[in-house]
């Protein structure tokens, strides 16, 4: 953990080295930081994948009751994951997007940690 934290800091401080970045096989990367709604990553090369996260907005959304469908305003976030086509499967990847979005849909903040 202390070496994630000091990485974190590096880079938010623009003092990132090359040699910091080597080694990895997937990057998340935030391309929302500055209020994009998505983006298209590339990936850094010998990694296998990127998964890029936008800015998370609030969206009209149409949601299915057991009274009919609904529109309610929801904070949406678009991700976006680019990969290596040698190494994964898009059916892989399409799978692994979606666990991914399950995941954050079904954050619970009160959980305990």
């Amino acid at each position: 953990l202390k070496d994630v934290n000091a990485l974190a800091n590096a880079a938010r401080n623009n003092k990132l080295k090359a040699d910091d970045t080597q080694g990895g096989t997937f990057t998340v990367t935030n391309v929302g930081t500055f209020g994009s709604l998505m983006g298209t990553p590339i990936i850094n090369q010998p990694q296998v994948a990127i998964l890029a996260v936008g800015a998370i907005k609030k969206r009209p959304m149409v949601l299915e009751t057991e009274d009919g469908d609904v529109i309610a305003i929801r904070h949406m976030m678009y991700l976006s994951l680019s990969y290596d086509h040698r190494i994964v499967d898009g059916s892989l990847g399409a799978s692994f997007l979606t666990a991914v979005a399950n995941e954050l849909e079904a954050f619970d903040v009160n959980r305990a940690v």
